[in-house]
Order: C-alpha cells, then sequence, then structure tokens
C-alpha cells in the first residue's frame, strides 16, 4: 500500500504564506497523478491542486496565481506553496495520490490523514 504523510500546516495571518509537504512511502510501483484537496467546515472536499507524472497542473480557480504545486517524482514528493493566504483558504488539506502499489496491482486513490491550515488575523 502507499501511505501519505503530510506536514507544513498551521496558523497564519492573511496575506501570509504556508508551504505543504507530502511524502509517499510504502510500497510504490507508480504514482500517476498527486494532489491536493482541502475540505473547510461543513463543505464538501473539492480539488486545490493536481499535478501528473508528466508534470501537467491543474489548478482551481480560486487559488490560481496563488498557490503553487510542485512534484519530485524520483522522491514521491509533493509541495504546495500557498501565498497571499485568505481566511476562505481555511481547511484541512490532504495529500492524494492515484498509484500502483505494485506492477500488476490496481490503480487506486490513496489519501493522507490531512494538515490544517487556518488563516486568521
Amino acid at each position: 500500500q502507499v501511505q501519505l504523510t503530510e506536514s507544513g500546516g498551521g496558523l497564519v495571518q492573511p496575506g501570509g504564506s504556508l508551504r505543504l509537504h507530502c511524502a509517499a512511502s510504502g510500497s510504490i510501483f507508480r504514482i500517476e497523478t498527486m494532489g491536493w484537496y482541502r475540505q473547510a467546515p461543513g463543505k464538501q472536499r473539492e480539488l486545490v491542486a493536481t499535478v501528473s507524472i508528466r508534470g501537467n497542473t491543474n489548478y482551481a480557480d480560486s487559488v490560481k496565481g496563488r498557490f503553487t504545486a510542485a512534484r519530485h517524482n524520483a522522491e514521491h514528493t509533493l509541495t504546495l506553496q500557498m501565498d497571499i493566504l485568505k481566511p476562505e483558504d481555511t481547511a484541512i488539506y490532504y495529500c492524494s495520490a492515484v498509484a500502483q502499489a505494485t506492477w500488476h496491482g490496481e490503480v487506486q486513490t490513496f489519501w493522507g490523514q490531512g494538515t490544517q491550515v487556518t488563516v486568521a488575523s
């Protein structure tokens, strides 16, 4: 199985920055897509950004120009640089990976445990 571990969340003032980090470990054959999702209280989980194995990125409109996702394929890591943070960015941020644990295994989506990001003055 693929395990995902997030770090880097915390409390920041509006306009500030945070950098999230996600590391994949365990049995990994291939990770096609890595991404960040978030869930605010009372809301559904939503996409923040994804990065394909080829480096193609996709961002939610609400974070374009403020957030930057970067992936290091060899190390199975994904970061999210978040700048110009707003109170509405407050949520639990989850790392995800669409991956195969073994060469003969099925493609599955794996999730981390989440890291809290709070934007408040």
